[in-house]
């Protein structure tokens, strides 16, 4: 048993080790502020959105420090800063969430990353957030058999 959480503790991802599971090139590795402004115009656009807004807002009490904290998140899957603690799952699972809320986000995301970022740092950063929206919706049940993800475009 020790042995094992002994390989377990090893195999931790460092910074590197994301981006060769995405096959990252390096021009394609945004910096904290890179996100931290994607983090802020998307979710400026959200509060607004008339699909999303109406699931986001009734959530969030106080914006920036929500955005604070996506902050750290996205910093943690793209840079592998290991600076957010928290739970994406739980966090989502109790708001009224449906498939067809997914296409929209990623549409909406992909949009103001390239807006926002170089296109090569936007379409990874899009490929992060495919991977995250994949493992939401089977965690909250809505992965229809692991369908593809349908793409609206964004508002």
């Amino acid at each position: 048993m020790r042995r094992a959480l002994t390989r377990i503790k090893a195999r931790r991802r460092t910074p590197a080790d994301n981006a060769s599971m995405s096959e990252a090139s390096p021009d394609a590795i945004p910096t904290r502020d890179d996100i931290a402004r994607l983090v802020d115009v998307f979710y400026d656009r959200i509060q607004t959105d008339p699909i999303l807004g109406p699931v986001f807002n009734p959530a969030v009490h106080d914006w920036p420090a929500h955005k604070a904290t996506l902050v750290q998140f996205w910093a943690s899957v793209a840079l592998g800063s290991r600076e957010y603690r928290g739970n994406p799952m739980a966090a989502h699972r109790p708001h009224p969430i449906l498939d067809e809320h997914f296409g929209h986000w990623l549409a909406l995301w992909r949009q103001t990353a390239h807006e926002v970022m170089d296109d090569a740092q936007a379409e990874q950063m899009y490929a992060y957030a495919q991977r995250i929206a994949r493992s939401l919706r089977f965690g909250l049940g809505l992965d229809g058999g692991r369908r593809a993800l349908p793409m609206h475009p964004a508002a």
